[in-house]
């Protein structure tokens, strides 16, 4: 009897083991990565880029090509800095530093989808209306918003479907108003699964978010984020998300699996800024053991 039960222990701990395993850390080191270049957009929303007298690639995204189709290049990312910084599409004052590069790794296992972010922060914002207040609450911000494929040209505009010319500190529109999808239906899938990362000041108080985006920015209610985490060394921070691959609409969680293409984008606030004061990356996808601009491996 006592055999039997010293076997059953140790089967019991191989098999708490084996599970730990199943789940372990992801091997960064092994991971490819893909620098994504963020920018700052200034008051550039998506009916401005859908504008023929102001944004000349308006012509390929009625054709079906993607943001990064035009932008991005055998030269590399092309994009007019001078022009996003100018008066009439930053009237408050652009940061000095207009565009820098944001570092993604993705893997996934069995239960969670992990994706990394690494970039050196800038801390040279330029506009105070910028700040939401003399003692803003978080040094950096990382946000990931993954758009459902029910959200028309999702693929090809990314997260700029959410951004608008009436909301909130866009010159004249409503400052209560937030972000939005028009045509979002929670029920029907046709939203933006939120997540976020928030620093705290000095490194203290980091806090995480997991919301989505219908027809307004809720930054409550998801629950496949376990767990955001984030760490600097020399300015360069280092933000990891662990997210459940199960999700379901009511809550704002797009269902994940292997051999899905996801479109999914990134905002970084630095410096203390909040609202529309941070830096964005164009459209992208992500496929996880499937075509996309970055590919998650399975661990």
């Amino acid at each position: 009897m006592k055999t039997k039960i010293g076997c059953f222990a140790a089967f019991g701990v191989l098999l708490g083991f084996g599970s730990q395993l199943a789940h372990a850390a992801p091997d960064w080191s092994q991971v490819e990565k893909r620098d994504i270049p963020v920018f700052h957009p200034g008051v550039v929303s998506h009916e401005w880029i859908m504008k023929k007298s102001s944004h000349s690639g308006r012509t390929g995204l009625t054709k079906g090509e993607s943001c990064i189709a035009c932008h991005e290049g055998k030269n590399g990312f092309d994009i007019d800095l001078k022009k996003l910084a100018s008066k009439e599409l930053e009237p408050v004052g652009a940061p000095k530093t207009m565009i820098f590069p944001v570092t993604v790794q993705s893997v996934f296992d069995d239960a969670n989808l992990y994706i990394r972010l690494t970039f050196k922060a800038p801390a040279d914002a330029a506009a105070e209306a910028s700040r939401e207040d003399t003692s803003p609450k978080h040094e950096v911000k990382a946000a990931i918003m993954l758009g459902s494929p029910q959200i028309e040209h999702v693929t090809q505009h990314g997260c700029w479907l959410s951004c608008h010319s009436d909301v909130r500190s866009m010159p004249g529109a409503d400052p209560k108003k937030k972000k939005y999808v028009e045509h979002g239906d929670l029920a029907g899938g046709a939203f933006y699964d939120y997540i976020q990362w928030k620093s705290g000041e000095a490194g203290k108080g980091a806090t995480q978010v997991d919301g989505h985006v219908t027809n307004e920015r809720v930054n409550k209610g998801g629950k496949s984020l376990v767990k955001a985490e984030g760490d600097v060394k020399d300015g360069v921070y280092t933000v990891t998300f662990t997210r459940k691959l199960s999700g379901n609409n009511a809550d704002g969680d797009l269902a994940l699996a292997a051999g899905q293409t996801i479109a999914f984008g990134i905002a970084i606030h630095t410096d203390k800024t909040v609202w529309r004061f941070h830096h964005v990356s164009m459209g992208y996808t992500l496929g996880l053991r499937a075509p996309g601009d970055i590919k998650a491996i399975k661990q």
